[in-house]
């Protein structure tokens, strides 16, 4: 008689690229986003980011100089650095950038064993650990930027009748740019006339900023082009930022205006995917394989869960970047999700 046996798979993702692969090009998007930021900031944003590049190299360099492991290589410490820099306001002074940087590697990468290993996304933890660490420091670089204006006229009881945060802007004192209300009177005039719509003043500013905010906002437009090319190139699972922005979508849409002042199905779904950080957070913190779960089941409960997430962070908390609170508590739950994954999905049956 056989004996019994136990046969048990282990949970593996196939991607197209490469680990470096993947971490060079998700590199050299991250650097664009940083560069057309830096554009409008007089290059305050590429000095946040060689602060950061210079902290994770150092590390890099001291942990590793034992064993001349150094995993420099494999782009996976520079693309901490890069990704981290792309949560942070530009304002920020650059030790809090070097600080955070040192959190991400030595707390949460090193320590549990280093690439693959961690339990989190090493940038969205090291943004939490230095946004609770130096409140003070962030409220002032966050002084101005729109989505605390909107947080503060709705302390002050300004609201709006639709639940359009950019009117709230507009009740605050802010406007938008000549050069959005050109090019927006243009689109106007030639494409959404066509189907009997009207897109308000505002919304092409957000592509190309040039206020305070963070790097991720300030870069939008580059950022979107990095996220195609990144889908393109098939570097992650694809639908995993797809499942996220189309829950997170439907519940701005419906529920979405009703802490400015509108009513049920007024949501500005244009407004919240556009601002806050939700394009980094769906395809770059997210659709990071590594601190992900395995299974495309486990996946989609989890994008699912961080679009509700966010949801709840943002419009019910009034969290402004409530996206990145959204990553940080959903990887409170990965380890579980891997548990599950593991006990029903990737255990086979034991054969006699």
């Amino acid at each position: 008689m056989t004996g019994k046996t136990g046969i048990v798979h282990r949970p593996q993702i196939n991607l197209s690229r490469s680990t470096p692969g993947r971490m060079w090009l998700v590199n050299c998007c991250a650097l664009l986003v940083i560069i057309q930021s830096a554009l409008t900031d007089k290059g305050t944003s590429l000095v946040l980011a060689c602060a950061a590049l210079f902290s994770a190299v150092s590390i890099d360099l001291l942990v590793h100089v034992k064993s001349r492991n150094f995993s420099l290589k494999d782009g996976s410490t520079i693309a901490t650095a890069l990704i981290f820099t792309l949560l942070m306001p530009n304002r920020i002074h650059p030790l809090v950038v070097v600080f955070g940087v040192a959190f991400a590697l030595l707390v949460i990468k090193y320590s549990f064993g280093g690439l693959g290993a961690n339990w989190m996304n090493p940038a969205a933890g090291a943004w939490l650990f230095v946004i609770l660490s130096w409140p003070l420091l962030f409220r002032e670089a966050f002084q101005d930027m729109p989505l605390f204006i909107i947080n503060d006229a709705l302390e002050s009881s300004i609201t709006d009748a639709q639940g359009a945060p950019m009117d709230i802007l507009k009740l605050a004192g802010i406007t938008g740019t000549a050069r959005d209300a050109s090019v927006t009177s243009t689109l106007n005039s030639v494409f959404f006339r066509l189907f009997g719509t009207k897109l308000p003043d505002g919304y092409f500013d957000l592509f190309i900023q040039r206020g305070n905010g963070i790097i991720a906002d300030r870069g939008l437009l580059a950022l979107l082009a990095g996220s195609i090319i990144l889908t393109a190139s098939r570097i992650s699972r694809v639908w995993i930022p797809a499942i996220y922005l189309g829950v997170y979508a439907v519940l701005v849409r419906i529920f979405g205006a009703l802490p400015f002042g509108g009513s049920l199905g007024d949501g500005d779904v244009l407004f919240g995917l556009l601002t806050g950080g939700v394009i980094a957070a769906a395809f770059i913190l997210l659709a990071d394989p590594a601190t992900g779960p395995k299974s495309s089941i486990g996946a989609v409960f989890a994008s699912i869960l961080a679009g509700c997430f966010t949801f709840i962070f943002r419009y019910q908390a009034l969290l402004s970047y409530g996206a990145f609170f959204a990553v940080v508590f959903l990887n409170v739950f990965i380890p579980l999700i891997k548990s599950l994954e593991s006990r029903y999905l990737y255990e086979s049956r034991r054969k006699f």
